[in-house]
């Protein structure tokens, strides 16, 4: 398995220069990035739209219960179609939702915190956790574009990294694929 990675190096070469591009672009075109993720999620909804309401065609045939998965599958189509044909709404539609899990999360937390008072120690670092997430819900409602350029910078960031990473990890695997260079011969000590 060594010398197979060792002789596809060039193959982690060609993902960390992808990943770095993209991270270039999701910095440099933030806007663009977005508009691709979105496009993504809309495939993405469609397809698992389609594949439900083909279950429920069957789910029918088979006199079982299909209303549902019916009622999921057009809806997951329709939510397709929109971000295909408005992709800023349904990001922006996005962090929304992100915003609105948030302040729920933060509720949740702090409530939990209050009820558990009694019963454990440090209840007021789950209250506080709570408080974050309500602030951070609070924020990305108030400046929901700062929200959406986030995420860009985010999976940008995390691009960048990863491409660096696989480049490097490219570079340490060429020399497995050099003859002499194994694994074996390096922990004995045999290898130049």
């Amino acid at each position: 398995m060594l010398e197979q990675l060792g002789r596809s190096w060039w193959v982690l070469v060609v993902r960390g220069v992808l990943a770095i591009l993209l991270g270039v672009i999701a910095f440099s075109q933030p806007g663009m990035t977005l508009t691709a993720l979105v496009w993504l999620w809309g495939a993405y909804a469609f397809a698992d739209g389609a594949l439900a309401v083909v279950a429920s065609v069957r789910a029918r045939g088979q006199h079982r219960r299909w209303g549902m998965l019916l009622l999921g599958g057009i809806s997951g189509i329709a939510a397709g179609i929109i971000a295909f044909a408005w992709p800023g709404i349904t990001a922006l539609m996005l962090v929304y939702l992100i915003a609105a899990w948030a302040i729920v999360t933060g509720v949740l937390e702090i409530a939990a915190a209050v009820r558990l008072r009694q019963m454990i120690e440090g209840e007021w670092l789950l209250g506080l956790s709570g408080v974050l997430s309500i602030v951070l819900g609070a924020i990305v409602l108030a400046q929901p574009g700062a929200g959406l350029l986030a995420w860009v910078w985010a999976i940008g960031a995390y691009a960048l990294l990863s491409g660096v990473v696989l480049l490097a990890l490219a570079l340490r695997s060429r020399r497995l694929g050099q003859p002499g260079k194994g694994k074996t011969e390096r922990q004995t000590g045999l290898a130049a």
